[in-house]
């Protein structure tokens, strides 16, 4: 049975109020253990259909970093160098014909087969979702993340996912930031200026 108990103040400071995105980084890995638990976790969030579209490349060797610094924006690269992973988060334009292993109590393939729109906007959703996920559950792992846009999606395509039916949708860089280079945070609006409770 699923544990209806808020969480404590604490760890919502550190999933939410207290967390911030990290644009400098200690010098300090990553470990693969690290990055093998945190895809363990993020998995378990809620897909449509259980979809899972969403694909996780880690770049955190010399020779890789080396390979995403051409397609990133002048004022990501220097960042994501120094991070110690940068994961690019993407999604797989055939996630369907992985539906009877994920989804098998039902024919649902067939809802996607053939039918490129749904294909491509389920699979931005929901790989945009995990890609979330991904960013919670590395702070639940007492790490920081700084997710970025500002690349040349068609460079990092043709780079790692060549062959592939996996294109991408964002950067995020993980490891353990420098507080002391953080600005003041930004605003946010008030309930009333983002939601309605009709």
């Amino acid at each position: 049975m699923a544990n209806t108990t808020p969480l404590t103040d604490s760890a919502l400071n550190q999933l939410f109020l207290d967390a911030r995105t990290f644009n400098t980084w200690h010098d300090k890995d990553v470990s693969e253990d690290q990055l093998r638990r945190l895809v363990d976790i993020l998995k378990m969030g809620p897909t449509s259909a259980n979809c899972s579209p969403a694909r996780f490349y880690f770049i955190s060797s010399p020779e890789a970093k080396a390979r995403l610094k051409p397609y990133l924006s002048a004022g990501n690269a220097d960042k994501t160098m120094q991070a110690p992973v940068c994961a690019i988060i993407g999604h797989d334009m055939e996630f369907h014909e992985h539906l009877p292993k994920l989804f098998p109590h039902t024919d649902a393939r067939s809802w996607f087969a053939g039918k490129p729109a749904k294909i491509e906007e389920t699979a931005f959703r929901n790989g945009t979702l995990q890609g979330a996920y991904m960013i919670l559950a590395a702070r639940a792992l007492g790490l920081d993340c700084g997710p970025m846009s500002g690349f040349d999606n068609d460079g990092v395509d043709a780079e790692f996912f060549s062959g592939s039916s996996i294109r991408s949708n964002f950067l995020c860089n993980i490891g353990y930031g420098k507080p002391e280079s953080l600005r003041p945070r930004s605003p946010r609006f008030t309930f009333e200026e983002m939601a309605a409770i009709l």
